[in-house]
């Protein structure tokens, strides 16, 4: 894999590992949930807390990060955080205790991806961003993958058993814990002051100061997720509509094969073809996928939405991180992606709760053609910005001209 360095190599390896112990309790979680006497209301309120607490100590950490000028501790403190959450859930049902495991993992998922997505950052250039990150979100969702498909074994054997999946899923977390070992932070020379006083809020002072494009850019994205729930919806339709567990967990893992496919090769497709046409082409994707969920029963049909789903995580996700990175100073890159994820987890918090009462008023249907209408919006926004400049700082290695945006 050319560009791919030794660096990037050991950050997807560990994502990988990660996400096999996440993504093998994700798609089982909600009817783990329902099983236990969770509503659909308080599923959504559980999934936006938890998210919420991912951004606002990505934001936070995120600083630190870039105020000590450190990766590494950040990355491995994280990796453990959602290591010890995962054997947490198997121990008791309260709906309290379900609140406070589930939050220690998205705690260290917080405080690790500020520093990780910088140090990707750091890996790369204005010409590669889109290919380190869309490498990186490729064996990040093989991971995602492998998990489900772990889960959907041993539920065939052991039908309903779900807390001894809390416990296997510990082993492949700490397989990502100890891989993280094998990371080294890069040497800086520049010198930064740092401020006396600092708050979990205190990152979001970046963005009074933040570049133009940079504001531009996170309002729309921030948009977006204003009404983008949790992917657990996504799953309830399909229980809802064919209330078949190995359905649900087999279109999730069908869901990130596709991500995981073409994840690396979009990256370097937007590196080609500029970041922002990829990334709205994706949002016209999300669109299509979530009018169909909400119109169609049909099982066939499903793999067919998750399929298009798939394309387009693998054309946003990584390709959204990579655009953020390239519009603002190299110094300030975990913050940027810290400040702009702490506003994210508000509006996740909104949106899944939101998702959750349309759901529970008006039906699935209502809740996801909502979604839908908003991708287009979003879509409509972009095109309206216009171009956005590449920070000066980032420009210096001369990158292809056609990866601007």
């Amino acid at each position: 894999m050319k560009n791919i360095s030794r660096t990037v190599w050991i950050l997807s390896l560990v994502s990988l590992f990660t996400d096999v112990a996440s993504e093998m309790l994700y798609p089982i979680m909600p009817i783990y949930l329902q099983s236990i006497g969770f509503s659909v209301v308080l599923i959504g309120l559980l999934e936006g807390f938890a998210e919420a607490t991912t951004g606002l100590s990505k934001g936070y950490f995120g600083q630190l990060s870039d105020r000590s000028f450190k990766r590494v501790p950040f990355i491995q403190t994280g990796y453990a955080f959602s290591a010890i959450s995962k054997p947490m859930m198997a121990l008791f049902v309260f709906p309290v205790w379900i609140f406070f495991a589930r939050t220690i993992d998205r705690f260290g998922k917080g405080i690790r991806t500020g520093a990780r997505d910088a140090l990707l950052s750091d890996e790369s250039t204005p010409a590669t961003k889109g290919r380190i990150f869309g490498f990186h979100r490729s064996l990040d969702t093989l991971g995602a993958a492998i998990g489900p498909s772990l889960a959907l074994l041993y539920l065939y054997w052991y039908p309903e058993q779900y807390k001894t999946l809390f416990l296997i899923a510990f082993v492949p977390g700490l397989l990502a814990l100890g891989t993280s070992f094998l990371l080294k932070d890069k040497p800086k020379t520049a010198v930064k002051p740092v401020p006396k006083q600092s708050s979990v809020f205190s990152f979001l002072s970046y963005w009074k100061r933040s570049p133009t494009g940079y504001k531009k850019v996170a309002a729309g994205l921030l948009f977006f997720t204003l009404f983008n729930s949790s992917d657990v919806f996504l799953l309830l339709k399909v229980k809802e509509s064919v209330q078949d567990d190995s359905v649900v967990i087999g279109v999730y893992i069908f869901y990130n094969l596709i991500y995981a496919l073409f994840a690396y090769p979009l990256g370097i497709i937007a590196d080609k073809i500029g970041l922002k046409t990829v990334l709205l082409s994706g949002f016209c994707l999300f669109a299509m996928m979530y009018l169909g969920m909400s119109l169609t029963k049909n099982l066939y049909l499903f793999f067919g939405l998750f399929f298009l789903y798939g394309i387009y995580a693998a054309a946003t996700e990584g390709v959204a991180k990579a655009w953020i990175s390239n519009i603002v100073d190299t110094k300030d890159t975990a913050t940027a992606i810290g400040t702009f994820a702490g506003f994210q987890s508000i509006c996740m918090l909104i949106a899944s709760s939101l998702t959750g009462v349309i759901w529970y008023r008006f039906g699935s249907s209502a809740a996801l053609m909502v979604t839908a209408a908003t991708a287009v919006l979003v879509v409509l926004y972009f095109l309206l910005i216009g171009k956005i400049k590449i920070h000066e700082a980032v420009t210096a290695p001369t990158p292809d001209p056609k990866s601007g945006i």
